[in-house]
């Protein structure tokens, strides 16, 4: 009778992660990705930064109109709606619940009267007069 003889090969145990090829393949994945989405946030947090000047602008306006009403001209400047600058004793104020607001940009608003009418704009974010594109001057 003929025995037969099994033999066992010995495997060694095999060590558990992932491959340098599995990792810079999935780290050229991401950076693809990466590529492709960071430059429409960019555009989004300027068009969200353009919104938020158009309304801080809009509620200066509201305010300075008050101020108007009450004192039958507008300002020398801004912060005549937050101090009585004119002396009058029909000023309501403040017209604002907080101090002047700055741009989303960190600049001041652009104010200019003559008492009959106003100018209101912000410079936008590079801080200077006209611009086109993003850089282009917001105003109602």
């Amino acid at each position: 009778m003929k025995t037969v003889t099994a033999s066992k090969t010995v495997r060694t145990p095999r060590q558990q992660g992932f491959t340098l090829i599995e990792i810079l393949v999935v780290m050229a994945i991401v950076a693809m990705l990466a590529v492709m989405v960071a430059p429409n946030l960019f555009r989004q947090q300027a068009g969200a930064q353009r919104d938020a000047a158009m309304a801080q602008i809009s509620a200066l306006e509201t305010a300075l109109d008050s101020h108007f009403i009450d004192v039958g001209e507008y300002p020398d400047s801004l912060t005549g709606l937050v101090d009585n600058e004119s002396g009058r004793a029909s000023w309501n104020g403040p017209y604002l619940r907080r101090d002047l607001p700055l741009d989303p940009w960190g600049n001041a608003y652009i104010y200019e009267s003559s008492g009959r009418e106003f100018t209101l704009i912000s410079y936008g974010p590079d801080g200077q007069q006209g611009g086109s594109g993003d850089d282009a001057d917001i105003g109602l």
